[in-house]
């Protein structure tokens, strides 16, 4: 691989219309047939399932079958009740922050269009006559600008609808990719960008290889859990962000410490395949790669778990993109750590062997 940047003008372009646009949980379809369409020239077919998972396949006849994964949803909200004077009480769709959302605008997702409203939120003027109180899901509430239930229904809005924030792309400082959604869409993103080089670098792969962007990950890794039994894999190389723990009010004695520009970031944890972990960090160093560690106590908490889990068991590892300020609307990533995830998860496919069982007792 060149040391050069390996992100062109299309890739950047791809990116920021596949960030901006919204594919809220159980709502990914519009987001995977932006992917698809981007992934098409480099994979031999496509497969999807009843959710909305989409997988695009190099060599599909091959029996032994290798996936690399990100998830496409994003956190949101449904509408769970509308007042008599037109306001509207939510309920989370995924761990959508409470913390962020009073002063947000919105976008409500209608069978009419885009609906707009705000997140409302008191004056401060009337909130120091007593003691303050925090955002929480019971008095965080969406203003359509209506004066009664009827007409928040006449725009076409109604109980079940899904709520997701508009803030879009941008690029802070030359290096730095700022969105909401970036977990995990920079995922899917990043696995397309894999199945690029692979077809521009001319690589011919041993096996089959699954580029797999699964549904339902921020509710219980249900997409994954779905796909994994559909594909049935012998490894999974799955790649999802963690958390930069260097901004204030994080402890590092519990989250670890990981940090934006300094490199993927390989889990450490019970999901996680020792041999294959170990493939992948002799890939890093073989190939100049920066790359940190991370440690999990029980689970990963992402769609490695589901792969991991399933079939009898799948030989699974987790390559992070470290990221700042999860499940808010300006999470952030280094360009320059999107890039070397990319690289880590090449070289790894390069060093897998056809047949590999990665047993402990050969």
């Amino acid at each position: 691989m060149s040391t050069k940047s390996i992100l062109n003008n299309d890739s950047l372009a791809f990116l920021e219309k596949y960030l901006n646009n919204p594919s809220p949980t159980g709502y990914e379809s519009g987001g995977q047939k932006i992917w698809m369409e981007y992934l098409k020239p480099y994979v031999d077919t496509f497969i999807t399932d009843t959710y909305g998972t989409a997988v695009g396949i190099i060599n599909p006849d091959a029996k032994y079958k290798v996936v690399i994964e990100g998830h496409s949803d994003e956190i949101s909200w449904y509408v769970n009740y509308i007042t008599d004077n037109g306001l509207i009480y939510v309920i989370r769709n995924g761990g959508s922050d409470h913390m962020i959302a009073p002063s947000k605008r919105v976008n409500i997702h209608t069978k009419k269009g885009i609906v707009k409203g705000v997140f409302g939120w008191p004056a401060i003027h009337t909130r120091l006559r007593d003691k303050e109180e925090q955002a929480k899901i019971e008095n965080i509430f969406i203003d359509l600008g209506c004066s009664s239930k009827e007409e928040v229904e006449k725009l076409g809005v109604h109980v079940g609808c899904v709520v997701t924030y508009p803030d879009d792309f941008m690029v802070l400082n030359d290096n730095k990719f700022v969105c909401r959604a970036i977990d995990n869409r920079i995922g899917g993103f990043m696995i397309a960008e894999v199945a690029r080089l692979l077809h521009e670098n001319k690589k011919k792969l041993p096996f089959g290889l699954y580029i797999t962007n699964s549904v339902q990950e921020e509710v219980g890794l249900r997409g994954a859990e779905m796909i994994t039994k559909t594909i049935r894999p012998n490894v999974a190389i799955v790649t999802d962000v963690c958390h930069d723990s260097t901004t204030p009010m994080i402890d590092k004695r519990i989250e670890g410490e990981t940090q934006i520009g300094k490199g993927p970031v390989i889990t450490y944890a019970p999901a996680v395949q020792n041999n294959l972990r170990e493939l992948i960090i002799e890939a890093a160093e073989k190939n100049e790669i920066p790359f940190q560690r991370l440690a999990s106590s029980r689970v990963t908490g992402t769609d490695t778990d589901a792969f991991a889990y399933s079939n009898g068991g799948v030989a699974s590892a987790l390559i992070s993109l470290p990221l700042r300020y999860m499940h808010t609307t300006v999470e952030m990533v280094h360009r320059d750590d999107v890039e070397n995830v990319i690289k880590l998860i090449y070289e790894s496919l390069l060093k897998i062997e056809n047949e590999e069982t990665f047993s402990y007792f050969k």
